[in-house]
């Protein structure tokens, strides 16, 4: 029987996966025609490793593989959509950067290439619902426990810079909120894991060195 909170593999979860995945590919899509015709447009191209960023995001998500155990939480889910969807519904800005363009691009840049990194060291373990879906440490697991969140704040940080709005700064004040709480979310169900509870006393820290 399926812990508390816990979905054991099943017909329902398919069902679940596939809106999530109808959704995601669908505000990707959107995303997708803004950025380009904006940067046609304009002729800036330096919003496409924001798009890019996302695009691997989606791409992950569509070959997941499925989990033994997934939260069924309703908060852990309410998180993950909105961890998931919030950063689809950004509008490339034309206003005035804040930031050299070239220092924009470079932080965008280092975020995607951060939470690639730990994708490719997930690969298809990645997921957006807490789930375990199995332990899997190196690469950039070897300094924090939650890489990719860290990439998506950089090349967020990155992009908000480079066309700064009210709209985006909202969407993102948001998220970072919602990021931080999908972190505990998904610990909470990992530490019941001993190769989870022994790589939390390996890397110490979840988002920051030193502070987080």
């Amino acid at each position: 029987m399926a812990a508390a909170g816990i979905l054991e593999r099943s017909a329902v979860w398919v069902d679940y996966d596939v809106v999530e995945r109808v959704a995601v590919t669908a505000l990707l899509a959107a995303l997708s025609y803004r950025t380009v015709m904006t940067a046609v447009a304009t002729g800036d191209y330096s919003n496409i490793v924001l798009l890019a960023s996302e695009a691997a995001m989606a791409f992950f998500i569509l070959i997941r593989r499925r989990t033994q155990a997934m939260s069924m939480r309703g908060q852990d889910w309410a998180l993950a959509c909105a961890g998931t969807l919030l950063p689809l519904l950004v509008e490339p800005d034309q206003g005035h950067p804040l930031a050299a363009e070239s220092f924009c691009v470079a932080l965008m840049t280092f975020g995607f290439c951060l939470h690639l990194s730990a994708k490719l060291t997930l690969r298809r373990s990645f997921g957006v619902v807490a789930a375990n879906r199995g332990v899997r440490i190196g690469g950039p697991y070897g300094f924090i426990r939650h890489p990719m969140y860290a990439g998506y704040a950089l090349t967020h940080v990155g992009f908000l810079l480079a066309g700064p709005n009210l709209w985006n700064f909202t969407l993102y004040a948001v998220l970072t909120a919602v990021q931080i709480a999908r972190i505990e979310a998904e610990e909470r169900l990992l530490k019941d894991d001993p190769a989870y509870r022994a790589f939390m006393a390996q890397v110490p820290y979840r988002l920051i060195p030193y502070v987080y």
